[in-house]
């Protein structure tokens, strides 16, 4: 299955950057508990949606960061 890119270079890296700061506070003990795993789930859902530059919730909303 192909989708269309609809996340553009700066969104993507805003993104990967989110994700490394919530695994840094989780390995460093700073997030614990429900927190962690909640955070933790986007941070996995944040790397890989910026891997790929593709995000389902911008398509159901309409939304893309890519320029045309």
């Amino acid at each position: 299955m192909k989708f269309e890119k609809n996340m553009g270079t700066l969104d993507r890296a805003i993104r990967i950057v989110i994700a490394v700061a919530i695994a840094v506070l989780y390995f460093t003990g700073n997030l614990s508990g429900l927190t962690a795993t909640v955070l933790g789930i986007f941070a996995i859902i944040f790397i890989i949606t910026s891997t790929v530059g593709f995000c389902p919730l911008y398509t159901v909303i309409g939304l893309s960061t890519c320029k045309k």
